[in-house]
C-alpha cells in the first residue's frame, strides 16, 4: 500500500513541476503566444462560405514560432494548457442557441460535419490558359457558382481550361479539357489516313467521308486513278478541293478539275495536303451554301464515352451556289463555308435572330427542314452514327498518345474534349464529313466596322446561345464534386421526410444543386448506342495489343523486339512464317511508313504500320475474306493466347509465393508446371477467351 500511494506522489509531483514550467514558459513568450492566439481565433472565425477557397494574402509570418502548412511534417511546438472560461448553461425554457423551446421537436441548429463542408466548397476552375474561350468559360462559371482563377492558382485546381493544347501547362491531377495528341489526330492527313483504315475494314460503313489522296506521296496514284475513271467515263467532269494538312480558318483552301492544276508543288514536301472530291450537289436553304458545326464530347476515352450538343451552328455561304466550273472555282464566297472567310464579304449578315443572317443555330435550319416535310429525326440519326464512327476511328491512336503522356503508374490529370465537327448535308440529306476540330473557336462577340479601318467586338447572341450551353455543361458533366453534392441532397431529403416539421428552415434544402440551371444540353450517344458500333472496334482492339507490347513507358512506337515478342507469344509464327521473314516484315513495313511522316525523333513501327502488318498476317493465316472478318479471327486468337499466357504468370505468382511460405523439403500444389495444358489436347475455348485478361490502361 505504501509502494502505490508513493508512486501516485510522485506522479502528482511530476505534474506539478510541468505546470510549473509550462507557466515560465507563457510568461516568458507572452507577447510571441499571444500573437499567434490572435492568428488561431481569426483563422476560426472565419465565415462558412470561405471554407475551401484559397487565401488571397498570406498572414505576416510570427517570429520565432513557425506555422506547420497543411502536409508539412514538422511537429508543431507544444501549446501550454490554457484555462477555457465556463460557458453558463441556458434557461431551462430555451434551447443551446437562445431560441425558445418547442414541445415535442428539438434545436434544428448543429454543427456542420466535415464531410459536407467539403461538399459545399466551390469547384475551382484554372482559366488562365483558355484564351479565346475565356468570355464563354466565365459567364458558364458564374451561372455555376463555381470559383474562377484567372491568373491560375498556387494549390491544384479541380479543372484546367486550355485554349489551344494539352501541353500548355504542367498539370500532375485533378482535370483538362485537352487529351494529348488530338490536335496532332484531327489534322487533315492523320484524319484522312484514320479514316482510311476503318474504310479498309467496313467501305460501307465509312462512306460519309470523301474519296481523299495525300499528297505529295500519293501524288502518282492520284493522277492514275483519276486517269482510269476519264478514260472508262468520258463525260465525268470531277472537281478536287486541295486542304493544306496544318491550315486552318480556310487558308490555303483551293479547288481544281484536273490534277495538272495542283499548285505549290514544289512546296508540298515542307506543307503536306488532302486532296478530296468536292461535293457538287449540297443541300441549299434560300439558294445558299451551308455547312453545319456540331459540339461533341469526349468525355472518356476508355471506357469511350460521347456527348453530342442538341443544337449547333449553321455557317452560310454570302453568294449564291452555282455548280463548279472553270469560270467559278476561283470564287470562295460561293463554294467555302467557312466563318472566317465569308465574314469579309460585303454580303455578310450579322443578325440576332437565330433564324435569320449568315450564322444561325442548326436547330432553326432544321425546323425549316421539318416545315418541308424532312424525317428530322431521320437526320440526326445519320449524323449521330457518324460522329460515332468517326471517334471510334480517332481513338485508337489517341490511346497511344495518352500512355505516352500520361503512364500508367504515374501521377496525372484525367482528360476530357470538346471537339469541332463540320459536317455538310448532301441534296439528298445525307451528311458528309468535312473535317474535325480540336479547338473549335468558343467566342461569343464578332468584329464589327464602325468605320473604315476602326473596328469594334459586339456580343453575338447566336453565338452565346450555343456556347455557352455546350461549355456550362459539360463542366456539369465533368463536375468532380456532382456524387457528393447530390447525396447531400438526398440525405437531407430523407432527413426532412423523416421529420413532422420538414417545413423548417432550418433544416429542409430548398431545391437540387441544379435547380437553378436549364436542363443540360448534351445528349450522350456512347456507351447508350455501344450494341450498334462496338463490331467497328477493332482497330481498338489492336491498339491494346500494341500498347501491351511497347515494353517503355512513354514511347509510342514498336521496337523490332516488342515485335518479335507479339509473335512468340500470339503463336504467330510457323513454318510458311519464319522469325526471319518477321524481321523482313517489321523492317519493310516500318522504313515505309517513316519515310511518310516528318516527325523522325523516334524510330521503330508506329501504330499505323502495325496495324498494316497485322492485316497481312492475317490474310495470310485466314484465306476467307472479307478483310473485317480475317482481322476479327486474328484479334480473337492472339487474345486467346495471351489470356491462357496471363492465367499461367498468375498461377506461377501464386505458386512461388505459396512455396516460400513452405518448408524447403515441401513440393506446393499448382506450381507453375501444372499450368501447361496436357500434351495432345489442346486448350478449349471458353466465353470469355475473346476478351483479353491483361490490364488495360485507364484513360479518362
Amino acid at each position: 500500500m505504501r509502494r502505490g500511494s508513493s508512486k501516485r506522489e510522485l506522479a502528482a509531483q511530476s505534474e506539478v513541476e510541468a505546470v510549473a514550467a509550462a507557466k515560465a514558459e507563457t510568461e516568458a513568450n507572452a507577447g510571441v503566444t499571444a500573437g499567434q492566439t490572435g492568428v488561431d481565433s481569426g483563422a476560426a472565425g472565419e465565415p462558412e462560405s470561405k471554407a475551401g477557397e484559397e487565401q488571397t494574402q498570406a498572414p505576416a509570418p510570427v517570429p520565432e514560432q513557425p506555422c506547420a502548412e497543411e502536409g508539412d511534417a514538422r511537429v508543431a511546438p507544444r501549446r501550454p494548457p490554457t484555462l477555457h472560461a465556463h460557458k453558463p448553461k441556458p434557461a431551462r425554457d430555451l434551447c443551446a442557441h437562445g431560441k425558445p423551446r418547442v414541445k415535442g421537436s428539438s434545436c434544428r441548429r448543429s454543427v456542420r460535419r466535415p464531410e459536407e463542408q467539403s461538399s459545399q466548397r466551390p469547384v475551382t476552375v484554372d482559366s488562365s490558359k483558355a484564351r479565346t474561350s475565356l468570355d464563354a468559360l466565365k459567364i458558364s462559371i458564374r451561372q455555376l457558382k463555381w470559383k474562377e482563377f484567372p491568373f491560375g492558382r498556387r494549390l491544384p485546381c479541380d479543372i484546367y481550361w486550355h485554349g489551344v493544347s494539352f501541353h500548355d501547362n504542367d498539370i500532375l491531377s485533378g482535370q483538362v479539357n485537352k487529351f494529348p495528341g488530338m490536335t496532332e489526330m484531327v489534322r487533315k492527313v492523320t484524319l484522312s489516313r484514320a479514316v482510311r483504315m476503318m474504310q479498309n475494314l467496313f467501305p460501307e460503313e465509312y462512306n460519309f467521308y470523301p474519296r481523299s489522296w495525300i499528297l505529295p506521296e500519293e501524288f502518282q496514284l492520284f493522277v492514275t486513278q483519276i486517269q482510269m475513271v476519264k478514260d472508262d467515263n468520258p463525260s465525268w467532269k470531277p472537281t478536287f478541293i486541295v486542304k493544306p494538312d496544318g491550315g486552318c480558318q480556310g487558308d490555303g483552301i483551293y479547288l481544281i478539275k484536273d490534277p495538272s492544276d495542283i499548285r505549290l508543288t514544289g512546296t508540298l514536301q515542307t506543307r503536306p495536303a488532302v486532296v478530296q472530291e468536292y461535293i457538287c450537289k449540297p443541300l441549299l436553304i434560300d439558294k445558299l451554301k451551308f455547312d453545319i458545326r456540331l459540339y461533341v464530347l469526349l468525355k472518356s476515352l476508355d471506357p469511350l464515352e460521347i456527348y453530342i450538343a442538341k443544337d449547333g451552328l449553321s455557317r452560310f455561304c454570302t453568294e449564291p451556289y452555282q455548280e463548279p466550273s472553270s469560270q467559278n472555282l476561283h470564287r470562295v464566297f460561293m463554294h467555302l463555308t467557312n466563318y472566317s472567310l465569308n465574314i469579309h464579304s460585303s454580303n455578310f449578315i450579322h443578325s440576332d435572330n437565330a433564324s435569320t443572317g449568315s450564322k444561325r443555330t442548326f436547330s432553326s435550319i432544321l425546323c425549316k427542314l421539318s416545315s418541308k416535310g424532312v424525317d428530322i429525326k431521320k437526320v440526326w440519326s445519320d449524323i449521330i452514327s457518324l460522329v460515332i464512327k468517326t471517334v471510334i476511328a480517332l481513338t485508337p491512336e489517341l490511346k497511344v498518345f495518352y500512355q505516352s503522356d500520361i503512364p500508367t503508374g504515374r501521377p496525372g490529370p484525367t482528360c476530357f474534349q470538346i471537339l469541332g465537327f463540320d459536317i455538310l448535308l448532301m441534296k439528298n440529306l445525307k451528311p458528309i464529313l468535312l473535317e474535325v476540330n480540336a479547338n473549335p473557336s468558343m467566342r461569343i462577340e464578332h468584329e464589327c466596322e464602325l468605320s473604315p479601318g476602326v473596328f469594334e467586338n459586339v456580343p453575338s447572341l447566336v453565338d452565346e446561345e450555343v456556347k455557352v450551353a455546350v461549355i456550362r455543361d459539360t463542366l456539369r458533366l465533368m463536375d468532380p464534386l456532382k456524387k457528393k453534392k447530390e447525396n447531400r441532397y438526398q440525405q437531407l431529403q430523407k432527413t426532412v421526410a423523416g421529420k413532422e416539421d420538414s417545413l423548417d428552415s432550418d433544416l429542409a434544402p430548398d431545391s437540387s444543386p441544379e435547380a437553378h440551371l436549364p436542363s443540360i444540353c448534351l445528349k450522350q450517344v456512347f456507351p447508350k448506342y455501344a450494341k450498334q458500333f462496338n463490331y467497328l472496334r477493332l482497330v481498338d482492339r489492336m491498339a491494346n495489343l500494341f500498347i501491351r507490347f511497347l515494353g517503355i513507358r512513354g514511347t509510342m512506337k514498336l521496337g523490332p523486339t516488342g515485335f518479335r515478342t507479339f509473335i512468340r507469344n500470339c503463336k504467330l509464327s510457323s513454318s510458311s512464317l519464319s522469325m526471319a521473314a518477321v524481321d523482313i516484315l517489321y523492317i519493310d513495313i516500318t522504313r515505309r511508313w517513316n519515310s511518310m511522316t516528318l516527325d523522325q525523333r523516334d524510330s521503330g513501327m508506329c501504330l499505323q504500320a502495325f496495324v498494316e502488318a497485322f492485316f497481312f498476317l492475317a490474310q495470310r493465316k485466314f484465306k476467307m475474306p472479307p478483310l473485317h472478318e480475317q482481322v476479327a479471327s486474328l484479334i480473337d486468337l492472339c487474345e486467346y493466347h495471351l489470356s491462357l499466357l496471363d492465367e499461367k504468370r498468375l498461377l506461377c505468382t501464386r505458386g512461388g509465393s505459396a512455396g516460400s511460405r513452405l518448408s524447403q523439403g515441401s513440393s506446393p500444389q499448382g506450381a507453375c508446371p501444372a499450368a501447361q495444358p496436357v500434351a495432345g489436347n489442346p486448350p478449349l475455348r471458353t466465353n470469355g477467351a475473346s476478351k483479353c485478361s491483361y490490364p488495360r490502361h485507364t484513360l479518362s
